[in-house]
């Protein structure tokens, strides 16, 4: 977080890729070390396929706000298809993160430009829905996606992601998630650590 500025978050997806259960797991996350958290969907279709909004707020102190988040610190983008249809950009800081589920580059997916005042750290591609297939059989990529934001941003720790799995699922489910997660962060960290000695190199 920015010194003890609020942190928002705004997960574009479609739905049936568990957009909601994604805040609502990353709010679990933050809750467990300590911090306030809050999340909560956009109002609308959630119909399989439509596209469907969640956030996730997280501050040091209590949180009173209600209202969508209009400039997001963080933006995962659990479906690239969404790109060149949603303005999920919108209200987006330079200064800010973004993750997206995707094996492609941000060249490959014509975001170069549009991201070129960013930091090259705080950009990742992950292929989380692969991720999620290998691990659970199902092509969903929402807690791999946690994962990752655990690397990406380093506001909750890849540990707190899994307490919160194992407090929602068990059995062979939570094992999978984990294992999804867990080669998600891998898969972040490594290309943060490529982007910063990019740029040292530069």
């Amino acid at each position: 977080m920015r010194g003890n500025e609020m942190f928002q978050v705004r997960i574009h997806g479609r739905g049936g890729q568990g957009v909601v259960t994604a805040a609502e797991m990353l709010s679990v996350a933050a809750f467990g070390e300590g911090h306030h958290a809050q999340a909560f969907p956009s109002f609308g279709s959630e119909r399989t396929g439509a596209p469907v909004v969640a956030f996730c707020r997280i501050d040091h102190k209590t949180i009173r706000l209600r209202e969508p988040i209009m400039e997001p610190d963080a933006l995962i983008i659990q479906d690239p298809t969404l790109l060149h249809q949603v303005n999920v950009f919108a209200g987006f800081r330079h200064d800010g993160y973004v993750l997206i589920n995707t094996g492609r580059t941000l060249a490959e997916l014509g975001l170069d430009e549009l991201l070129k005042d960013c930091r090259a750290d705080h950009l990742c591609t992950v292929p989380a829905t692969e991720i999620g297939l290998k691990h659970l059989g199902r092509p969903i990529p929402n807690i791999a996606l946690l994962g990752g934001f655990a690397a990406i941003t380093g506001l909750i720790k890849l540990e707190s992601v899994i307490a919160a799995i194992n407090g929602r699922f068990s059995g062979k489910v939570a094992e999978g998630n984990i294992a999804a997660a867990t080669e998600a962060y891998q898969t972040v960290m490594a290309e943060k650590q490529a982007a910063t000695e990019g740029a040292k190199n530069a």
